[in-house]
């Protein structure tokens, strides 16, 4: 039967916009389960590790930032992410307050030689508020840039320092 064969049969119904109605054993009831917004139905709290995150990657997403934290942080950070079920590093150099609707945040970062420092911390600022905000809701007030050190090109973070004795 075509759609305008079964429009035009007697009792069917006519094209109408749904209204949310649900029928049963042939009477129709509107159906209102909780009330209200479900937006408004519950409480949702975000821990600061989790902004701690959500910085600590976009910091590190941003060209001349060439690591977070400082020399003593990043040393104990290397053994601990060698260590089988240790934390990983992603929130090295960073500490996140977080309150029911902002959030301030520090970093302490190491630039690379060479870039203009300025310009890494406005696009460090401007990529971690963007993510903090877009991805958890809060209204980040505040992020405060430490930049603790400057890696050289000649500077060989990877590599052990060699042994004076043969």
């Amino acid at each position: 039967m075509s759609e305008s064969e079964q429009r035009n049969r007697p009792g069917a119904p006519a094209n109408e916009p749904s209204t949310g109605a649900v029928e049963h054993a042939g009477k129709p009831s509107t159906v209102k389960r909780g009330g209200g917004d479900p937006a408004g139905r519950g409480r949702t709290t975000i821990a600061d590790g989790v902004v701690e995150k959500i910085a600590g990657l976009a910091a590190r997403d941003v060209v001349g930032v060439h690591a977070m934290g400082s020399g003593l942080s990043r040393t104990f950070g290397a053994v601990r992410d060698r260590v089988p079920g240790g934390k990983s590093g992603v929130t090295r150099g960073v500490k996140a307050e977080v309150g029911e609707v902002q959030t301030a945040l520090d970093l302490e970062i190491v630039v690379d030689y060479g870039v203009s420092i300025a310009d890494v911390a406005r696009d460090v600022r401007e990529n971690v508020i963007s993510a903090v905000e877009r991805m958890t809701g809060l209204e980040v007030v505040e992020v405060n840039i430490a930049v603790s050190d400057v890696k050289l090109p000649d500077d060989d973070d990877d590599e052990e320092p060699e042994s004076r004795l043969q």
